[in-house]
Parts: structure tokens; sequence; C-alpha cells
């Protein structure tokens, strides 16, 4: 067993389940989506990148590629929800392109994760 991919594999499909808890729920309704959860949502799809960064075959920069706009998309929602809150009212209005943001990171963690199951079966015993 390799302990490196065990490790690498646990924090890429975390960033993909914190980021569906956050996502997921009424898109308009502020009380279903935590602002805790997208902050861990952020800090473990940080960690991923980096883990992501020593890995030189072609998934592997696919796979960093998919990080990074995870990262920039939740990070992105973060921004648009602390302006939100310092300028203004949060609206579900409002509130909705947050949640869109993390959609869109949601999309990229399923696509990361996809690439690496699939690298992980076409490796040789």
């Amino acid at each position: 067993m390799n302990s490196e991919k065990v490790i690498s594999g646990f924090f890429i499909i975390l960033a993909l389940t914190l980021n569906f808890g956050f996502f997921i729920g009424d898109i308009e309704v502020i009380a279903y989506h935590s602002v805790y959860e997208l902050f861990a949502a952020i800090v473990v799809n940080l960690i991923a990148t980096i883990m992501k960064l020593g890995d030189k075959t072609q998934t592997g920069s696919v796979l960093l590629a998919t990080s990074f706009v995870a990262d920039l998309q939740l990070i992105a929602a973060a921004v648009v929800w602390g302006v939100i809150n310092m300028t203004s009212v949060m609206t579900p209005e409002l509130f909705t392109a947050v949640v869109s943001l993390s959609g869109g990171a949601l999309i990229a963690n399923i696509i990361s994760v996809t690439l690496f199951v699939g690298e992980t079966l076409l490796l040789k015993r």
C-alpha cells in the first residue's frame, strides 16, 4: 500500500465531501450553508492542492488544474460572502452567488476525484 496515495486520496475526497456539504440545501436559505463548513472546505482544498504539487504525470497536471479551479472558486465564494456582509445586508438573492461559486468548485472536485480513481484503477500491481 502506498501511504502517500492514501493520504492524498483522503484529502481529495474530504475536499469533495466538505464542498458538497456546504453546497447542498436550498440555495436561497442562508441557514442551510455554514460559514465554518465553507472555511473547512477552503482549508482542505488548499491542503489537497499542496499534495498534488509533486505529481509530474499528465494526470497529475490535470488534477492540479482542477484543484486550482476549486480553490479559486471557494476563495471567491468566501470573498463575496465577506464583502456582502461588510457592505450590505445578506439577502437570498445575493447569497445565491456564494452558493453558485461553491457549486462550480464542487464540479471541479468531482472531476478531480474521478481522475484520481481512474488513475488508481489504471495502475499496474
